[in-house]
């Protein structure tokens, strides 16, 4: 069953890789050039394309504490419904004009409370409010200065900014931060004078990499180079909320550093399971973002129910219920690191250059594993890994430019409070029979799978089908033949 919808899924990948534009010519000019736009993903073999649900062991999603799939979350979800019978479903108009009511200026000044901030403002998506605080808070003189792996959000709110100057440091590198400083700090006279203000953008837990940032030495380091104290910090949460801290209120509060942030961003859509995020500050902030961020003037204010959804996933955190699976993700990371390590395979393919786990090393030294587990590849062979897993029925994903840097693809794993111990040692077996797989093919001479082959688009993309599972290799040829509703 699990081969058959695998199989199903990847036929429809490989359909969306099919050239149109050639289609197209007696098609109007506007959806012509649309379609010669995007054979241009087709011939790179990086269309995207909706795939159907199906069941799978979950190693991907960002349900991290399992409350949506659980049905935790729906069960407080429904009570909280049920203490309001009288509810209008829809909040109809922006905050600043009919949407806002007592209850989201209550819910607002909860969470802000849970975090140990002045206040909050919630917005539809983190992505909202990450492009919101980057385009609308830094004032011509300021500067940006941000680690090279922030999220793409950020990088959207940089680009309509009004900062005089932005620039990156290398990831959660303090001396590189440093230099950055220095240079701002020595080539600006608006910053050495302390009239404007370096806004530094961090985040907790990096989504790609699952590293965690060294907040406390990048606080230390703006002290020494700005002794002014004219720099802000932001962090964005989203993979710490519901993880660090006391019931999961983030690595902010874990680290006791709730004064030394003007700005914190907490999604509601990962451990929560819900969707929007809050954005944490002071009211001078808050009326900025009240006053200038398009995407929050310009949409209507959260329903109802996406307010009650929030409430509910907050009344778990609090409950002994969210502290129970907060508690469940430390040992199953533990338990992945030490068998995978364990493994005879894992070395002889590291070495191959198969893969390569980076936060595998020196685990036991960490005090805190998050829950994101990359895995390392050559080339676009993180697509083997996956399929792979897939055709096993476990749900695992390849990461590739430009969510990550080129040449950095990776498949990424992220463990979950409902993962049972036979689930991760399950996949640890999976990603050990596939890199066996490698090797093997490795001594037969087979190339790794680096680039699309010229002259057949679906060249690798079969081959990704082709090599995923041993058991496979007479069905998947004719994977392009089946029928994709």
């Amino acid at each position: 069953m699990a081969e058959d919808s695998a199989l199903l899924m990847m036929a429809k990948v490989l359909q969306a890789q099919k050239p149109k534009s050639n289609e197209m010519e007696n098609a109007p000019a506007f959806y012509r050039n649309l379609e010669k736009a995007l054979d241009k993903r087709r011939m790179d073999q990086t269309m995207l394309t909706l795939l159907p649900d199906r069941p799978v062991v979950d190693f991907s999603s960002c349900d991290i504490l399992s409350f949506s799939k659980s049905g935790l979350l729906r069960m407080a979800f429904m009570d909280e419904l049920a203490k309001k019978p009288n509810f209008v479903l829809g909040s109809s108009g922006s905050r600043l004009m009919d949407g806002n009511h007592a209850y989201v200026e209550e819910l607002e000044h909860e969470v802000a409370e849970f975090h140990g901030a002045k206040t909050g403002l919630f917005f539809d998506s983190g992505f909202d409010a990450n492009s919101a605080i980057f385009s609308v808070l830094p004032q011509p003189g300021d500067v940006i200065v941000f680690d090279e792996l922030v999220h793409g959000s950020i990088h959207e709110g940089m680009r309509t900014s009004r900062a005089t100057a932005r620039r990156s440091f290398r990831h959660n590198n303090v001396r590189s931060f440093r230099d950055v400083l220095t240079v701002f700090n020595e080539t600006l006279p608006s910053i050495s004078s302390g009239t404007s203000t370096v806004l530094v953008s961090i985040e907790s837990v990096y989504s790609m990499d699952g590293d965690v940032a060294p907040v406390e030495d990048l606080l230390q380091a703006a002290r020494d180079v700005l002794p002014l104290g004219n720099f802000q910090f932001f962090i964005d949460e989203a993979h710490s909320t519901g993880l660090m801290g006391p019931q999961g209120r983030g690595l902010v509060c874990a680290l006791k550093l709730e004064e030394s942030f003007a700005i914190r961003l907490h999604p509601f859509s990962k451990a929560l399971g819900s969707h929007g995020a809050v954005v944490l500050c002071n009211q001078t902030v808050k009326n900025m973002l009240l006053n200038f961020a398009r995407c929050l003037i310009f949409s209507t204010a959260p329903s109802f129910p996406a307010l009650a959804s929030i409430k509910g996933g907050y009344s778990l955190l609090k409950s002994s219920l969210g502290l129970t699976r907060q508690n469940c993700i430390q040992p199953l990371v533990k338990y992945f690191f030490k068998n995978i390590l364990a493994h005879p395979t894992y070395y002889r393919a590291e070495a191959a250059g198969i893969l390569s786990i980076p936060l595998a090393k020196d685990w036991e030294q960490r005090q805190f594993l998050t829950h994101i587990v990359p895995i390392n590849h050559r080339g676009l062979e993180n697509h083997l890994l996956s399929a792979h897993c897939h055709f096993a029925g476990y749900c695992v994903w390849p990461i590739d430019y430009p969510v990550v840097p080129k040449g950095q693809g990776r498949t990424r794993v992220i463990f979950h409070a409902d993962n049972t111990f036979q689930q991760v040692q399950h996949l640890i077996w999976l990603i050990m029979e596939w890199a066996e797989l490698m090797l093997k093919r490795d001594r037969c001479g087979a190339k790794p799978l680096m680039a699309a082959s010229e002259g057949n688009n679906l060249d690798w993309l079969t081959q990704v089908v082709r090599t995923a599972s041993s058991t496979m290799e007479q069905n998947v040829v004719n994977a392009k033949e089946v029928e994709v509703a």
